[in-house]
């Protein structure tokens, strides 16, 4: 933290205890820090005023601040605090153990990944990208360098350096990011909306992921230029076709042809082995604020802080040793459990990320107690092994006629077409679904079935039948 004054460090340090030098840029460092309080790895950003000040970034930073406290999802790093002194400003976020993805792919993978891991990785990117622009932000600057893997390898955006916030009826021109994932309209400073440069981002980070290198990145200046604004680039023949077509529809140079973050969640390559949780819309911060931890909230009491006034901190969000403490053992707690049993992709090393249980705090001065909220979860659950009731799911599959195709050791695709309409079998005749089976943390087994194509009431007159088989109406 060279050059931070005396009485920033202190400040600092009561509730820090600063470690090795992570990163560093023009203005800011970024260093490991382990919080006092709890003990837990956070990363710092240190930015030093003066430079700040010279640079003409001041704006720049108090928007990437502000944008940051908004932003709340399991593929963004999140913001727990800002300590401004009179030389400084602290920024303390999510730790990203494993480091930026460039890094990881370069030193971990050979420079690529294999189809499902840059599957797996390109969908957490999509969900976290889509959660941004709902909140009217772009992010501008899309890279393998700032998406980050946490210690249970899921991928976080990071570095809103150039993030702005997006207004209807008005276009953006600043010219900003890395050349290397920047769209043509930004590269030849054209107006833009906002989403459709951070979707020709991803569609660059896809190719990198899948073939190692940059689509645009060989020859000259010029030439990579040029290859940029006509949209010239080569696809392997050893990409998937999925891919390829994916690559293909988002790699367009014209903004509005090109493919929107919602067309990209429909595509079929996209869509497989698709984690649940992703297909769930995550609640907003003011909604979150609401709903509060349990568990976590009396381990933040048992430090010694006033459960009334937490609990007030909480639903108000503000920013105190309290609620920082907090956060940082709630986000903690779910980083480190899985919804999921342990099937393929626990060797490829993504995990997914469960939904917390929490209580709902309303009427606060009404209540003396606070109940927890009645916990709903879709699907059927059971006490069982696995094993055993995936047999009986497969048992009752095959007695109502369903095909299936195994993905996964609790994964399958299913394909079911009525008796009566087995004769003549059309499209629309044909259901076709997936199930999948999910460890909760009550340690009950959760079964969900999830239709994928077909009718409606086709796919619900099938699931009454294999609930009533499966002996649970």
């Amino acid at each position: 933290m060279e050059g931070s004054s005396k009485n920033g460090d202190n400040m600092l340090l009561q509730n820090y205890k600063l470690g090795r030098r992570l990163g560093f840029g023009a203005s800011a460092t970024v260093n490991l820090a382990e919080h006092v309080l709890t003990g837990l790895k956070v990363a710092i950003k240190i930015i030093n005023k003066a430079q700040m000040r010279n640079m003409n970034m001041e704006q720049k930073v108090r928007r990437e601040m502000k944008i940051g406290r908004l932003l709340v999802h399991p593929h963004v790093v999140r913001q727990y605090e800002v300590i401004e002194t009179f030389t400084h400003i602290f920024i303390v976020m999510e730790y990203a153990e494993f480091g930026d993805l460039f890094e990881y792919v370069t030193l971990y993978k050979q420079n690529r990944f294999n189809e499902d891991e840059a599957r797996s990785v390109f969908q957490q990117i999509i969900f976290g990208v889509e959660y941004i622009h709902r909140n009217m932000v772009v992010h501008r600057d899309l890279k393998l360098e700032n998406l980050v893997l946490d210690s249970n390898y899921n991928v976080k955006i990071t570095d809103f350096g150039f993030c702005n916030v997006m207004r209807d009826g008005h276009f953006l021109n600043a010219r900003c990011g890395s050349p290397s994932y920047a769209s043509p309209e930004i590269l030849f400073g054209k107006l833009y909306a906002g989403p459709e440069v951070d979707v020709w981002s991803c569609g660059v980070i896809l190719y990198a992921l899948l073939c190692g290198k940059h689509p645009f990145d060989e020859g000259n200046i010029s030439d990579f230029y040029r290859k940029i604004k006509h949209g010239i680039y080569n696809l392997p023949m050893s990409l998937p076709p999925g891919a390829r077509d994916l690559i293909r529809r988002i790699l367009v140079v014209d903004p509005t042809r090109r493919m929107t973050i919602p067309q990209i969640c429909q595509h079929p390559w996209f869509k497989a082995r698709l984690p649940c949780y992703l297909a769930v819309f995550p609640p907003s911060t003011n909604q979150l604020a609401k709903k509060i931890d349990e568990q976590i909230l009396q381990k933040v009491i048992d430090k010694g802080f006033d459960k009334n006034q937490l609990i007030q901190s909480l639903l108000n969000r503000v920013q105190n040793k309290a609620t920082v403490a907090y956060y940082l053992l709630l986000d903690h707690q779910y980083r480190n459990s899985s919804p999921y049993l342990k099937a393929e992709f626990q060797e490829s090393g993504f995990n997914q990320i469960p939904l917390p249980r929490y209580m709902n705090y309303q009427e606060i001065g009404q209540r003396p107690e606070f109940p927890l909220e009645r916990k709903w979860s879709l699907g059927l659950q059971f006490q069982a092994n696995p094993h055993e009731i995936m047999t009986d799911v497969l048992k009752t599959l095959q007695e109502l006629g369903v095909c299936w195709k195994k993905i996964g050791y609790y994964n399958m695709k299913c394909r079911w077409i009525p008796r009566i309409h087995a004769t003549a079998m059309k499209p629309s005749n044909v259901v076709k679904f997936e199930v999948q089976l999910y460890k909760t943390r009550e340690e009950k087994n959760l079964l969900d079935l999830q239709r994928v194509q077909g009718s409606q009431f086709l796919f619900l007159d099938l699931c009454a039948a294999i609930f009533a088989q499966l002996c649970v109406l």
